[in-house]
């Protein structure tokens, strides 16, 4: 079977998921978004490897400020996603990150040329600005949100099969008119690349953090995020008396936020930029505490992916998130500490960071659990089984 997956992000385990398919003899050619700026993958083929791998969108660069323009972007990256659907060929194309305006242009060629495709949905875009509009977006945004719901309706009844990460998304997939043709399989992370690795290794010793306890969060942070809740923990945690450092491995908006709170709490940053996906075990491993976000408002239909690499480097969690949220059940399952995302659960949080810190035996002890978590949960084999009986009836 021929097969495109389309991850706009770039994210680890869906080009894992390609190299498995691939693995199983699949024609696999496995496209990403540069216009997108993150933590990427693994997104070169190796040598022996029989997946190919494309970029779709270069030169294209968003300014997330200007609504409009970014619009219209998505618009053309759509154009430009159909035009690549096209050239592949592919029996049947599997759709994950993938923005609204830029879905439903591709949606509609789908539609014309009788291409079949499959929905990965990684996220419900249209609860996410509802919950945001007239907090962190604009009260005008609840048109948009509507505008969204009509969209992500329209092209999940479009799809062929959709695919979703969590149990919370079917009710609204009854909704649609789309649970008949939707299965749950959640995400995970790849265990052979994201590894546990000695707290003092290279990347900490080049970065001067081999020597100093830290809370470090390494991903994307937007709307749904309240960057300022770092620095805040951190500072909580060095009025107990620890003298914790933060890490930030973060681009965009959310590092001068980042910047000028620590500056204002007087909390030692060490705030870099993304780091080659080749040294994510390293940069995970000098985290003696790793931190998940995820706002109130982003409720259980989002799963911040950041939490499964976490596990898989085997380092304790505190997850400052919605307690309904799937990640947030792990994070528990692992010996981490769940409170929710605002300042009240601080002193709480802080208190598990200072007790876990002071105590090296608990320390390891959630370490192994971490990871021996991660093993039971994230069976490749197990996902691409049925990713692929999806593909299958998706290409029919």
């Amino acid at each position: 079977m021929r097969v495109l997956v389309h991850d706009y992000s770039g994210h680890p385990f869906q080009a894992q998921l390609s190299r498995e398919l691939a693995r199983r003899g699949h024609d696999v050619t496995h496209s990403t978004c540069n216009a997108y700026v993150s933590g990427k993958g693994r997104l070169e083929a190796q040598p022996g490897e029989t997946i190919r791998f494309e970029t779709v969108g270069d030169g294209i660069v968003f300014d997330k400020s200007r609504f409009v323009q970014r619009l219209l972007l998505e618009v053309r990256l759509g154009v430009e996603l159909v035009r690549h659907v096209r050239r592949v060929r592919p029996d049947v194309a599997l759709m994950s990150n993938v923005q609204i305006p830029t879905l439903v242009v591709f949606a509609a060629a789908m539609a014309l040329f009788r291409q079949p495709w499959v929905l990965w949905h990684q996220d419900v875009y249209s609860v996410a600005v509802r919950s945001f509009a007239g907090a962190k977006l604009s009260r005008s945004f609840r048109a948009v949100a509507l505008a969204f719901d009509l969209a992500e309706r329209w092209t999940s009844r479009r799809a062929s099969q959709v695919v979703v990460i969590a149990d919370s998304f079917v009710p609204v997939h009854e909704r649609w008119g789309t649970a008949h043709k939707t299965t749950v399989i959640a995400n995970w992370a790849p265990l052979d690349e994201i590894v546990p690795v000695q707290r003092k290794n290279d990347w900490a010793v080049e970065h001067e953090l081999d020597d100093v306890q830290t809370l470090l969060y390494s991903g994307t942070l937007g709307l749904k995020h309240d960057p300022a809740l770092l620095v805040r923990l951190t500072a909580a945690v060095r009025e107990l008396g620890r003298p914790v450092r933060l890490v930030v491995v973060n681009e965009g908006p959310a590092a001068d936020v980042i910047r000028a709170e620590a500056d204002r709490l007087d909390v030692p940053l060490t705030l870099l930029p993304f780091q080659p996906y080749e040294r994510l075990p390293e940069v995970l491993g000098s985290g003696d505490v790793l931190v998940v976000l995820l706002d109130q408002q982003a409720g259980a239909f989002s799963v911040p992916s950041k939490t499964l690499s976490y596990l898989c480097a085997g380092r304790p969690v505190v997850g400052l998130m919605p307690e309904e949220n799937a990640a947030s059940d792990l994070v528990e399952r692992a010996g981490g500490h769940v409170g929710r995302p605002e300042a009240t659960s601080l002193p709480a949080a802080a208190a598990w960071v200072d007790a876990l810190l002071a105590d090296d035996e608990r320390r390891d002890t959630v370490r192994a659990q971490a990871r021996e978590l991660a093993e039971q949960e994230f069976s490749l084999a197990g996902c691409a089984d049925r990713f692929e009986a999806v593909l299958e009836r998706g290409a029919r």
